[in-house]
């Protein structure tokens, strides 16, 4: 029965219209019965056939003008019960005129009173359908209870706007609330708790989502937060800055699941904007691999320091053009320059240096996956180092005051081609710092959370998909930082560098893999095993499972920041550095990969390969010539067992020929 009332409440405009009137005629005869003290004698019986003479037509007439009946009754709101009263309001004044006109013939309190009964049944009859509507879609569909984190306007508004949006399920049961002056009090009827009960609650109330709608300043209490809703299979939510409220107002649209990177035990940085600011204000800065995510948040970040000119160096063609767009549209910058090329291309370089004359270079272009430069070292060294070099190299001529290297933490002990090129190119930058007044200073740092190519954006997508989520070892552990963070911080050593320094990033806690797809799965609202699996795939070529920030015979010290270090290195002589690594990037003509990496481990000793077809050379205790002559007894053996199989010479390592394995052919 209730059932058939509810869909009686989806009624045409006619309907709602006739009930409004009726609602009228009642609140007229309640009015004299009130008056009058429930007694109505014969005169006052023509009183009120005269009240409902001019009463009745002209609360018609408003009805019709104001349109009060064509809202959705389910949905009325706050503006329809005003738009009720003002029109009720208004109509009673023009009723008061009209009885003026003949005489006061309807006494003035049966005027108010009809007001005032008309204005209550009318907007009261409203929201009580309203009510059973919500109650019976709520009972036909599973509701789900919400706790909402935080007992202040934002909370408040959060609450309204889960009322208020017809297209939700939620149900706020309680606030959770950490200022322990709110424990006891409730905001629009729901309780507030203390978020030492927060776990109680969630079971007590079947809670199947959190929402936090404030700030939780302790990293660590908010990671308590966040571990417990796991643990319970509670969906976590966040509402965004108030800044970015639609016109001011929340929207359901606008609240999202909650980050991953919200998922760090990480303080905020402090930055030291002053000294950042002396270092980079109209100055024409260049940033190289702009177009990535670490050079185009370095791009981001030095906006607000007014330089000069920003020349942005890649040659990614669109997404150079998106960032241009962004600067001009989102930062309202336009002091920059946008320069197509790589950083290999000497010609080009040239260009670039001759036109606009760097005072500073933040240099973030390189190759970094593991696994394809384990399979084309020749292409990590023409782009990793010799690019480096290059780069380098001008910066001297041109009298670059400072160059700032972005490394990794991959090249520290080394065990791939990619973090062994990265180390060549910091030894080359130092070897060239003492002898020139450029200073060179390089930035270690390990992976970052929603980089091009790191795991989060993979897990993400093989999430969406419906999985299996991969992870290469359940063992595998790696050191995370944001990319605003890694940024902010490359920005800040480069004001603390004298040159030749080495300065490493308080990464925090290493993260174990598997650890992070398995919070991913679940703030995805995915159950593990159920809706999604993980499957091992084993490590990659040159990958192992931790990473490391110092080499064992490295030692730091502080600086003026709490989370960047200075690393002490040894030091290298410019002349053998510059000649051993000429004779390298000379190697990369002959597509040899043996002889590549075999001179790549002269040059850092510290290489050692691991899950490589390279750790052979591990082996040898020959000179490199001996490597290089055992390099090529190898290719003899195995052209004369592949003589009728020429299509087994293969590009890089992709094919598991052996042939294909050692040697990149590129003719």
């Amino acid at each position: 029965m209730l059932k058939n009332l509810i869909q009686k409440l989806h009624a045409p405009k006619w309907v709602v219209f006739f009930i409004d009137v009726c609602i009228v005629c009642i609140s007229i005869f309640i009015s004299y019965l009130l008056r009058f003290n429930f007694s109505i004698s014969e005169s006052i019986n023509q009183g009120l056939a005269f009240a409902f003479a001019i009463i009745l037509p002209i609360r018609i007439l408003a009805f019709l003008i104001s349109k009060t009946y064509a809202g959705l009754v389910r949905y009325t709101s706050t503006n329809d019960a005003i738009r009720i009263c003002a029109t009720v309001f208004l109509s009673s004044v023009l009723i008061f005129s009209v009885d003026f006109a003949f005489k006061q013939t309807i006494p003035i309190s049966i005027v108010i009173l009809e007001c005032i009964l008309s204005i209550a049944f009318l907007t009261l009859s409203r929201f009580v359908v309203k009510a059973l509507y919500f109650e019976y879609k709520n009972t036909e569909t599973s509701r789900q209870n919400v706790l909402i984190l935080g007992a202040n306007e934002f909370a408040l508004t959060t609450k309204r706007t889960l009322d208020r949006d017809a297209g939700t399920n939620y149900n706020v049961v309680a606030f959770v609330d950490q200022n322990n002056l709110s424990i006891g009090k409730n905001i629009d009827g729901v309780s507030i708790f203390g978020i030492e009960k927060l776990e109680e609650l969630i079971d007590s109330k079947k809670v199947t989502t959190l929402i936090f709608a404030e700030q939780v300043d302790n990293k660590k209490s908010k990671q308590e937060i966040i571990d417990c809703c796991l643990n319970k299979n509670v969906k976590i939510l966040s509402t965004p800055n108030v800044s970015k409220w639609t016109n001011g107002e929340l929207s359901f649209k606008q609240i999202k699941n909650i980050k991953i990177e919200d998922l760090l035990e990480r303080d905020p940085i402090k930055l030291d904007e002053l000294e950042i600011r002396k270092d980079i204000v109209n100055k024409v800065v260049m940033v190289t691999g702009a177009a990535g995510s670490i050079g185009s948040e370095i791009v981001r970040q030095l906006t607000k320091f007014n330089p000069k000119t920003i020349v942005i160096f890649d040659q990614a063609e669109s997404p150079l053009y998106d960032l241009e767009l962004e600067l001009r549209e989102k930062y309202k910058f336009d002091n920059f320059e946008i320069v197509i090329g790589s950083v290999t291309d000497k010609v080009r370089l040239t260009a670039t240096f001759e036109a606009f004359h760097p005072t500073i270079i933040y240099h973030a272009a390189a190759y970094k996956h593991v696994p394809m430069m384990e399979n084309n070292p020749s292409q990590a060294i023409q782009n990793n180092v010799y690019g480096t070099k290059l780069l380098a190299d001008f910066s001297v001529k041109y009298n670059v005051a400072k160059f700032v290297m972005v490394s990794t933490d991959k090249a520290v002990n080394p065990t791939n081609v990619m973090g062994c090129s990265k180390r060549i190119c910091e030894i080359y930058t130092q070897s060239l710092n003492k002898r020139f007044n450029t200073k060179f200073i390089t930035t270690r740092f390990g992976n970052v959370l929603g980089s091009n190519g790191s795991v989060i954006p993979r897990f993400k997508a093989q999430i969406e998909k419906g999985g299996p989520v991969t992870v290469t070892d359940p063992k595998i552990t790696r050191f995370f930082m944001t990319i605003p963070e890694a940024c902010q911080l490359v920005l800040q050593a480069g004001t603390l560098g004298n040159g030749g320094e080495i300065f490493i990033f308080d990464m925090g806690k290493s993260v174990k893999i598997i650890d992070l797809a398995k919070k991913m799965i679940k703030l995805s609202g995915l159950t593990l095993g159920k809706d999604i699996a993980i499957t091992y795939t084993g490590l990659r070529p040159g990958e192992k499972l931790y990473e490391e920030v110092l080499n064992d015979k490295e030692k730091t010290i502080p600086t003026s920041h709490s989370q960047i270090m200075v690393a002490r290195v040894r030091e290298y002589d410019f002349a053998q550095v510059s000649s051993q690594i000429s004779e390298l990037i000379d190697l990369v003509k002959t597509c040899d990969n043996f002889r590549i990496v075999a001179k790549m481990k002269q040059i850092v000793p510290e290489f050692k390969s691991e899950n490589s077809i390279y750790e052979e050379l591990d082996t040898l205790t020959d000179t490199v010539e001996n490597q290089a002559e055992i390099s090529k007894d190898k290719i003899v053996d195995n052209n004369n067992s592949t003589k009728n199989n020429s299509n087994q010479i293969v590009f890089g390592l992709k094919n598991s020929v052996s042939i294909g394995k050692k040697f990149s052919l590129v003719r």
